[in-house]
């Protein structure tokens, strides 16, 4: 069986044509499948919707979270919920192809890959958002040694042992992308044009990209603390300098008196410090979020009978 895991949000107006899309994909495949609609606490009528797409094919399973927990939370709980052999990823917006989950499974039955991932070779986006997304992609391929990951998002397809493995890191604050490369397994791609969205404005708006790429970063790297250390060497090698400079001019008399030079001094040892403070609070939280051990979701109810 294949299972298809899409996580919706307010998209009353793509519904139908997501749902029609993707049952066209799946009734293709030589197999039996399901669709995991998960609702990451809609506000308007994406749920009533959904229902009535169930109503009539009981293959299509809802999950509806108690809240809105984000796009990563929502795609965990329909990874777990999932049933397949084969288990596709795919955002809610049809941005990502759901065409490509035939050609994706494909590759999987070969037996040559175990995660299939969907490759964007372009986008069709605003140029901010399109500047953002590729500089943070090329940022997160270096500073994770993860070289896979690069265009790569959610879009994807993998099989039961990959999603097993997946499933073993339980970490709350979740990159699912990057998670998948950290696992390991054969992987292999699909390129594709990412298209603009159709329908609505975007639930991920700069700012929540920023914080999704900061979570990523954050997640699987120390350079933030590398950057810190270096930072805090060359601070220390310029007042050093600094330092010479000023015994030398108190030893020969040409010492310039004023504050210039010692207001300058506090305002660079102070804005290096708060940014230590910035860097440290950010692994400070992640780790209390850790600790704190909440569940990544709370689910409201399942329709799945």
């Amino acid at each position: 069986m294949i299972s298809l895991v899409v996580p919706v949000y307010n998209e009353e107006n793509l519904v139908d044509e997501l749902i029609r899309r993707s049952l066209k994909v799946l009734t293709e495949l030589p197999m039996e499948y399901e669709i995991l609609l998960v609702d990451d606490g809609s506000q308007d009528s994406t749920l009533a919707k959904l229902l009535q797409h169930r109503n009539k094919n009981n293959r299509i399973k809802i999950i509806a979270l108690s809240r809105n927990f984000g796009h990563q939370a929502a795609f965990t709980a329909g990874l777990e919920y999932a049933k397949g052999d084969y288990i596709a990823m795919m955002d809610g917006d049809l941005q990502d192809p759901p065409e490509l989950i035939n050609k994706m499974y494909l590759k999987l039955k070969s037996g040559e890959f175990d995660i299939i991932n969907g490759k964007r070779k372009s986008k069709k986006e605003k140029i901010n958002r399109k500047i953002i997304t590729s500089v943070f992609h090329k940022l997160f391929t270096k500073v994770s040694g993860f070289r896979e990951i690069e265009n790569v998002g959610n879009f994807s397809m993998m099989n039961r042992n990959a999603l097993n493995g997946l499933l073993a890191l339980k970490e709350k604050i979740r990159y699912l992308p990057g998670m998948r490369s950290f696992v390991g397994f054969k992987q292999g791609f699909v390129e594709y044009v990412r298209e603009e969205r159709k329908e609505g404005k975007s639930k991920m708006s700069i700012w929540k990209l920023f914080a999704l790429g900061a979570d990523a970063i954050f997640s699987f790297s120390k350079l933030p603390l590398r950057i810190c250390l270096f930072l805090g060497i060359i601070g220390i090698v310029v007042f050093l300098f600094a330092g010479i400079y000023v015994l030398i001019a108190k030893i020969f008399g040409f010492a310039v008196l004023g504050w210039s030079s010692t207001l300058l001094s506090i305002y660079f040892l102070g804005s290096i410090q708060l940014t230590f403070l910035g860097v440290l609070g950010e692994y400070v939280f992640r780790s209390y979020k850790e600790s704190q051990n909440r569940p990544v979701y709370l689910v409201k109810e399942i329709f799945d009978d």
